[in-house]
């Protein structure tokens, strides 16, 4: 069966939304030392860098950040596979109190965001979360929309987006495959 890939953000388009999306953070937190954000694995946790970067950049601030693995946090994980790979959490901050910006690659159905939101309460009680999302595909199953967007589209049912990374997968673009 063959894969038909198409791009639907090819590399310059990509570190623009992303940029977009940092510039955007800024603007919403202007208290840097109440913010931190954290990458959902895998391609969240090094969106999350990139972000960071940016940041750094316009401020000369470095953001706290971390990862986070919701494997076992997920409420279909055993319909997925009967052996998760499990990452590594790292949140080497106090999470209480301050504006948590969650990363992610692709929101679609919601469910890796609630799985996000229920393990970062076991670490503590931000002020607020706040979900950046380089790409939305609609299709929710829960409540839950991104504050930040790099893009909306919309595709089809047997469609599938992967964002794909320098070293991740691929030379940093956004397709659509079937």
């Amino acid at each position: 069966m063959t894969v038909h890939k198409r791009v639907i953000m090819n590399c310059q388009e990509m570190d623009l939304a992303v940029k977009r999306i940092a510039l955007q953070i800024l603007e919403k937190n202007q208290v840097l030392a109440d913010m931190a954000l954290v990458g959902i694995y895998t391609c969240g946790v090094y969106l999350a860098e990139r972000i960071g970067r940016i940041i750094l950049e316009q401020t000369g601030t470095t953001v706290p950040s971390g990862s986070l693995d919701i494997n076992l946090y997920r409420d279909d994980w055993s319909l997925m596979t009967q052996n998760p790979v499990v990452k590594t959490t790292d949140i080497p901050f106090d999470v209480d109190n301050i504006n948590l910006v969650l990363v992610d690659d692709v929101i679609f159905t919601g469910r890796t965001i609630r799985a996000a939101m229920d393990a970062i309460m076991d670490y503590g009680r931000p002020n607020t979360i706040q979900l950046a999302v380089l790409v939305d595909r609609g299709g929710r199953e829960f409540p839950i929309q991104p504050d930040f967007t790099g893009m909306t589209t919309t595709v089809m049912a047997d469609e599938r987006i992967q964002v794909l990374l320098d070293g991740h997968g691929g030379g940093n673009e956004v397709v659509i495959e079937r």
